[in-house]
C-alpha cells in the first residue's frame, strides 16, 4: 500500500468513525440498553437461533423430538409466534428488526396477529428486541401490554470507522449487525449477551434462487419460507424505504453487503472467544464452521 493509500485509508476512517459518533448522538444515543437487561434467568450454554428458511420446516421437528432446545436458550424472529409449536419451543428471545414491525405496510394486519399472538401466548420471561429507531414512534407497550414481555431497543446504525474500535464498540452495544437480516441482529444480541456458542438453524440464506427480471424490466425473486403451504411464486422486489423497485446492481451490492457481515460477526465472535456455528444444511453462508443438523 502506498503512502497516498494509506493516508486516504485513515481519513476515510476518521470521517466514518466522526459520522457515526454524530449520527448516534442526534438519530440514537450511546446507551447499551441490551447489556444492561442481560440474560432471561441464569442462560444456558448455547443460544440457538430460529431463522424463518425454508430448512426450518424440517430442522424443527427433529429439534423438538430429540429434546435439544431444552438444552438451549432458543431465539426466535419475525411470525414464529403464528407458529403452533410456539409455547413448545418457548423462546427466552424474540427479535423483530424489520421496519414493517413498527411502519405502516402491506403487512399491518399479519403484525397486528402477531402482536396480539405474542401478548395472548406467552407465559413466560420474553425478552423482545426491537429497532430503537423509530421515527414514528410506534407504541411498542400498548400493543403489548403482556407484563411477562420485556421490551428491550437495540441500536442499528452501521459502524464503517475504523477497525480496531469497531469490535470494542460492539461489545458495549453501540454497534449494529443490522446487515440486512433479523438473524444477524440475533447474531450480535446473542454475542453480547455473553453467549459463547451461537448456533444457527432455518438460515437457508438462498437469497439468489429464482431471481428474475420480468417483461416490464422489474427484479423478481422467490422468497421462500418454512411456514409456506405452496411454493412461493417469483414476485417483484422493493426496497423498504423508500418502497422502490430493486434494480439487479443494487440487489446484489446489497446480498454481497449482507454475507460480508457475517464475515464481520464470524471476526467478532472469535475477537470474543465465541463461535457461531451454522447448522443449516444447504445454507449459503459459508462465514462460519458448519455442523448440519443430521
Amino acid at each position: 500500500m502506498t503512502a497516498f493509500e494509506k493516508l486516504d485509508r485513515f481519513l476515510r476512517n476518521l470521517y466514518e468513525t466522526a459520522f457515526y459518533f454524530a449520527v448516534m448522538a442526534v438519530k440514537e444515543n450511546l446507551r447499551n440498553y441490551v447489556g444492561r437487561a442481560g440474560t432471561v434467568g441464569s442462560p444456558r450454554p448455547v443460544a440457538a437461533i430460529l431463522g424463518n428458511g425454508p430448512s426450518l420446516g424440517r430442522e424443527l421437528p427433529r429439534l423438538l423430538e430429540s429434546g435439544a432446545l431444552r438444552d438451549r436458550d432458543v431465539m426466535a424472529v419475525n411470525f414464529f409466534a403464528l407458529d403452533g409449536r410456539f409455547e413448545e419451543v418457548r423462546p427466552a428471545y424474540y427479535v423483530l428488526s424489520d421496519p414493517m414491525f413498527f411502519r405502516d405496510s402491506a403487512q399491518r394486519e399479519r403484525v397486528a396477529e402477531l402482536y396480539r399472538t405474542l401478548n395472548a401466548r406467552v407465559t413466560w420471561p420474553m425478552h423482545l428486541y426491537v429497532q430503537y429507531y423509530n421515527p414514528e414512534r410506534f407504541d411498542y407497550r400498548a400493543a403489548l401490554p403482556n407484563p411477562q414481555i420485556r421490551i428491550i431497543p437495540f441500536h442499528t446504525q452501521l459502524y464503517r470507522g475504523f477497525p480496531t474500535l469497531g469490535f470494542r464498540l460492539f461489545r458495549r452495544g453501540l454497534g449494529s449487525a443490522n446487515y440486512g437480516t433479523v438473524v444477524q441482529v440475533c447474531e450480535y444480541i446473542a454475542l453480547l449477551l455473553g453467549y459463547r456458542t451461537v448456533e444457527l438453524y432455518g438460515v437457508d440464506h438462498t437469497l439468489l434462487d429464482g431471481l428474475a427480471v420480468d417483461d416490464g424490466n422489474r427484479l423478481c425473486r422467490r422468497d421462500s419460507h418454512y411456514y409456506d403451504t405452496a411454493p412461493a411464486a417469483a414476485q417483484p422486489i422493493f426496497q423498504k424505504v423508500p418502497p422502490r423497485p430493486y434494480t439487479m446492481a443494487m440487489y446484489l451490492g446489497e446480498v454481497a453487503e449482507l454475507f460480508r457481515g457475517h464475515e464481520i460477526l464470524r471476526d467478532y465472535a472469535a475477537w470474543l472467544g465465541a463461535r457461531i456455528v451454522n447448522r443449516t444444511r444447504g445454507s449459503l453462508i459459508d462465514a462460519y464452521e458448519r455442523d448440519p443438523l443430521d
